[in-house]
């Protein structure tokens, strides 16, 4: 079993290493060509406007410009491509960014390569200056570019390398055999076993208190019955002595006085036959 999961095991940690260097490499690609496409449009010197542009580090104040100075369409010409210049970043970003803040680290790399841009813009082109507002629009549009899509795209790639940076079953089991966890089915048996035997413990011991109580009880019930009901002493020794008393008594009383007469008289008769 453990040699049959090893090599499905290594061939998945291959496959998913192919499929992580395809995409970085398609985003690398696409990074490279944004910035060529970025360079072309905003590098380019622009002789005829040298005259019109100047630098502006107020924020707001070309946008201002835009709603007064500019028609409609040229207005959202400017901004919107602005805006669209930054979308990008918020898409491919994420792929170089660690997950951590990573919606912070992606507006703060965009701030900072656009205000390089713009600086080089108006050090070394001629016909652009320095537009703060600029960099604040190329910065508005790559966080909208990553709410919209960068996040769920960037967010499927960590998943999917995170699974596959994972150490895999084969590493996980012991040498013996493969250790399976126990299906719902079964953690859902042990646990109405476990209530069960915690309420029969329960109920037992319920029992043998109440047991015991009782017991108590009928001790203390006997206790108290045998202190309160004493025996009363026989009386059979006076009427025993009455009895024999007056045994003697009937005794004498039931002597004839005939038999008491005849003896009298053989006492005289015998005296008198002695003299």
């Amino acid at each position: 079993m453990t040699a049959e999961a090893n090599p499905r095991t290594s061939q998945g940690t291959w496959v998913r290493v192919l499929v992580r260097g395809a995409i970085l490499t398609v985003v690398l690609l696409g990074l490279v060509a944004f910035s060529v496409l970025l360079a072309k449009v905003t590098l380019t010197p622009s002789p005829a406007s040298e005259d019109l542009v100047t630098s502006n580090l107020r924020p707001g104040r070309s946008l201002r410009q835009y709603a007064e100075d500019y028609t409609f369409l040229g207005a959202v010409k400017q901004a919107g491509g602005n805006l669209l210049l930054g979308v990008p970043f918020g898409l491919l970003l994420p792929f170089f960014v660690p997950r951590r803040l990573r919606m912070i680290r992606t507006t703060l790399l965009t701030a900072v390569a656009m205000a390089v841009v713009e600086l080089i813009q108006g050090a070394l082109v001629t016909g652009r200056a320095f537009d703060i507002d600029d960099v604040i629009l190329n910065t508005a549009g790559a966080l909208l570019g990553y709410f919209v899509l960068g996040r769920r795209i960037s967010h499927r790639y960590y998943v999917y390398t995170d699974d596959s940076g994972s150490p895999g079953p084969s590493a996980e089991k012991p040498e013996d055999g493969p250790v399976r966890a126990p299906s719902p089915a079964a953690r859902t048996r042990a646990g109405r076993s476990k209530t069960a035997a915690e309420k029969s413990d329960r109920t037992g011991t319920a029992a043998t208190k109440a047991g015991r109580t009782k017991t108590a009880s009928t001790k203390a019930a006997g206790t108290k019955a045998g202190r309160r009901v004493r025996p009363k002493p026989a009386a059979a020794t006076p009427a025993k002595k009455r009895g024999s008393r007056t045994g003697r008594t009937d005794g004498r009383a039931s002597t004839p006085r005939g038999a008491t007469g005849s003896g009298s008289a053989r006492s005289l008769l015998d005296r008198l036959r002695g003299r």
